[in-house]
């Protein structure tokens, strides 16, 4: 299994500077991870590093709260995808979610998908806010907006992915959606328990330490 082209090599702190980016540039190009995920700001400057090689640059929108208007992040994401973003990971309204209010989270999606025009679009649920009830109707809300994948975590919230939530989001959206596990994967170990539990793209920041680990293995 190619596990390097699972994962997004992830890095969204606010005080990341350009040095930072360069390597997390260099790191994907070496490994052939799937992509880098940056906040908007850097999305050019990441197109620029990784020109001319297979890693996408992936994208946050609303990040990290969701609870922009869907008109701000349907331009976010028009603007992301001019300056190079090829995937796009969109928090959803989670506030609206828990009210009920179905219609609304169902249109602020359909906002990133219809503004994506093609482009990859992954939900961000935040799991660790939501109830297993929640949780379903929230993949349920990506898979009838047109998504392509839904995810677990910010990894700005108060937990990040677990094997029981990509279990309960893969019943859920059935075989044919992606399903992305983000925020606390830092091992080979944890990555393999997010595949087996239908998992199809890792979000880490800690891409390299799970190649590293993975060199040891017979299965690199």
């Amino acid at each position: 299994m190619n596990y390097a082209a699972m994962i997004d090599h992830t890095l969204l702190k606010a005080d990341a500077t350009r040095g930072q980016f360069e390597t997390l540039c260099a790191e994907a190009k070496k490994y052939g991870f799937a992509s880098v995920c940056v906040n908007p700001a850097w999305v050019k400057y990441a197109a620029e590093q990784l020109q001319g090689s297979d890693v996408l640059v992936c994208t946050v929108i609303g990040f990290p709260l969701g609870a922009s208007t869907p008109a701000v992040k349907a331009f976010e994401t028009k603007d992301a995808i001019a300056n190079g973003a090829g995937e796009i990971d969109m928090v959803i309204n989670i506030g609206a979610l828990k009210d009920g209010d179905y219609d609304v989270v169902r249109e602020d999606i359909k906002a990133v998908v219809a503004a994506a025009n093609g482009t990859l679009v992954k939900v961000i649920i935040e799991t660790c806010l939501l109830t297993d009830e929640e949780k379903v109707k929230a993949c349920e809300l990506a898979v009838e907006a047109g998504a392509d994948f839904v995810k677990t975590s910010t990894g700005f919230s108060t937990g990040g992915a677990t094997a029981e939530d990509i279990a309960l989001m893969r019943k859920t959206v059935g075989p044919d959606l992606g399903v992305k596990a983000s925020g606390g994967v830092r091992s080979l170990e944890d990555m393999k328990k997010m595949i087996s539990n239908g998992a199809t793209r890792i979000g880490a920041s800690s891409g390299v330490a799970i190649m590293e680990g993975l060199t040891s293995q017979t299965d690199y």
